[in-house]
């Protein structure tokens, strides 16, 4: 594999760093300039978008592939919900998918919201990670109508508090998306999302499972491992 650093003035361990402040916290793209100026980087917000445009997908694709491998993977439930976002005045719409841990499984950008696009979300879920033994969603009928299509109306699971994790798992897009001021076009938020997810379930330990000690070393470990990414 060629390096993909190749070229660029900044180190990668610069661009790594810039990439991860902008797509992980709720920052805008000049406040990422700020904070990189505060430790001596002197870049422009420009630099910090053509770096996440060109990395980001590099760098998301590396975590998913790394978690796909991973054997602690489990389908025992799967929750799905959707959200609508302004696209350039137009509404559309993020379906996302999580498992009972709460860990990001798909994010996906439709223009409607019906069984076409249930069935998308759903068929990239089990051609990637099989059928769960139990599939969480809210009273949309568009779900019903996909799962029946794809023979597993009897794995669907409804209720009015049940779907709470995939409810909450849109509440970090959310603020990233107040940040940006919004998207102006679809396969923007499309990519947005995709690298969004990954670096959410690379970082995420579930704080309030653990104790303090374990979360600190777990939080190294995602470091180290983010640090290495594409070396």
């Amino acid at each position: 594999m060629k390096n993909p650093f190749r070229y660029f003035k900044y180190s990668p361990d610069v661009i790594r760093l810039a990439v991860m402040l902008y797509v992980r916290f709720p920052l805008s793209l000049r406040q990422v300039e700020d904070l990189l100026h505060e430790r001596g980087i002197d870049v422009s917000h420009e630099t910090v978008r053509y770096w996440w445009n060109r990395f980001g997908p590099l760098f998301a694709s590396t975590i998913k592939g790394k978690r796909l491998r991973s054997p602690n993977h489990s389908n025992w439930r799967w929750h799905l919900d959707e959200v609508f976002v302004k696209v350039g005045g137009e509404r559309r719409y993020l379906w996302r998918a999580v498992d009972h841990e709460g860990e990001v499984l798909e994010a996906i950008v439709t223009q409607k919201r019906d069984k076409k696009a249930a069935l998308k979300l759903l068929k990239q879920l089990m051609k990637r990670f099989g059928k769960p033994k139990m599939i969480v969603t809210d009273r949309l009928r568009s779900y019903s109508a996909a799962l029946k299509t794809l023979g597993c109306e009897d794995r669907q699971e409804v209720g009015r508090w049940r779907n709470n994790r995939a409810e909450n798992s849109h509440q970090p897009f959310r603020r990233k998306e107040r940040s940006m001021q919004g998207f102006k076009d679809p396969t923007t938020l499309q990519k947005f999302t995709s690298i969004h997810g990954q670096l959410y379930n690379h970082f995420n330990a579930q704080r309030h499972l653990i104790t303090r000690q374990n979360f600190k070393a777990f939080r190294a470990e995602a470091l180290d491992a983010w640090r290495q990414l594409a070396a």
